[in-house]
């Protein structure tokens, strides 16, 4: 399994190294880093008196510098909104989608080098918009109030939304208390996952030329699932916040298959989790223990616990939104509870080495790297 990452994260960074090495013998190693720093980590104010994304540039060696601060048009909540993909990239990392929780609007960037800029604005057809996943032309978004439900949208050649009628559905009960948390296209992109914390439940729907159809209502195997991700075999890996676990399923037409069930990562809160891009990692972070806990993830989607403190980003720092750099080189974690970005670099074994802590905007919520 990790012969994987080895290969993939060594060549990465031979890469890397000669670049710099022939940058020194060329006298213009400045230049040449900050050519190689090709990468950016964006999160945002979620400020209810207009809200904003604060991006950052990623140097090569994964340290962040603070950039451009560029507003979304609308609002935040003013609050955490303790849900994760509140800002996402489009997998060619040309667009960049926010919402804004307080006006109930759904923002597009278009990602210009170190910069970004608003080309569109749209309804999230519902209350409190919280999460978002994209998937070829199609947007969808989680909406919080209400009952919660989700609405989906095409995005046009030029980055504008454009709203599909039919395409909202409510989640597993109709209304009530549900606290969804994300939304999520499988890799494949013909089902969505959304996960219901409050309910124990995990709602899948199945897609037709862009339209949802459900939901699909299936019990979580282990108490209040929360953040997720999936393998590139299409393995959905779920944190568990209330036992501090992950499980993962296989997704299918008749709903969730079990693979391995609440396996515990014995810290607190596991909440947020992300999965490696060649699927052989996720990684949960524990919010009430201020760790990041590593799995190891089979080709079947059987999962493993590799490490339960692999990285740490302190007492009270309430660890949340959590996203890789390309190639899966660097992990970041946005930090709520100190208001700081944690920087990781993501070794051959699954281990992670800290690089450093970066500020962020006070109150701020999603994560974004590319």
């Amino acid at each position: 399994m990790f012969k994987k990452i080895t290969f993939k994260m060594g060549v990465s960074r031979l890469l890397v190294a000669a670049l710099v090495l022939f940058s020194l013998l060329m006298g213009t190693a400045s230049t040449v880093a900050a050519s190689s720093a090709a990468g950016a980590v964006y999160t945002m104010t979620n400020s209810s008196a207009g809200n904003k994304i604060q991006e950052f540039d990623r140097a090569a060696d994964g340290t962040l510098t603070a950039g451009g601060s560029f507003s979304t048009g609308g609002k935040g909540s003013g609050t955490g909104l303790g849900s994760q993909g509140a800002i996402v990239l489009s997998k060619d990392n040309h667009w960049l989608f926010a919402v804004n929780a307080g006006s109930n609007e759904i923002s597009v960037f278009s990602v210009q080098a170190n910069k970004l800029k608003l080309v569109d604005k749209a309804s999230s057809h519902g209350s409190n918009p919280i999460s978002l996943t994209v998937s070829g032309p199609w947007l969808y978004v989680l909406n919080a109030g209400s009952g919660g439900g989700i609405a989906g949208f095409r995005v046009t050649g030029n980055g504008h939304l454009s709203f599909m009628q039919g395409s909202v559905r409510l989640l597993s009960n109709n209304g009530g208390t549900l606290s969804p948390e994300e939304i999520g296209f499988t890799p494949d992109g013909g089902n969505l996952v959304v996960s219901e914390k409050a309910s124990n439940r995990i709602d899948t729907y199945a897609i037709a030329n862009g339209v949802a159809h459900g939901p699909m209502v299936n019990t979580s195997a282990g108490p209040a699932p929360y953040g997720f991700g999936f393998t590139p075999h299409g393995a959905l890996v779920i944190s568990e916040a209330a036992n501090s676990a992950a499980s993962s399923y296989k997704v299918g037409d008749k709903g969730l298959k079990v693979i391995s069930a609440s396996v515990a990562d014995t810290q607190a809160a596991a909440c947020w989790l992300v999965v490696s891009a060649d699927g052989s990692l996720a990684y949960a972070a524990n919010a009430a223990s201020g760790t990041l806990s590593a799995y190891a993830v089979s080709d079947s989607g059987k999962l493993s616990l590799l490490s339960a403190v692999a990285g740490n980003t302190g007492a009270g720092s309430h660890p949340v939104d959590m996203d890789f750099s390309s190639h899966d080189q660097f992990l970041y974690a946005l930090s709520s509870g100190n208001s700081m970005i944690n920087a990781f670099a993501v070794n051959d074994d699954g281990s992670l080495s800290s690089i450093g802590s970066f500020s962020s905007p006070a109150g701020a919520a999603g994560l974004a790297a590319r």
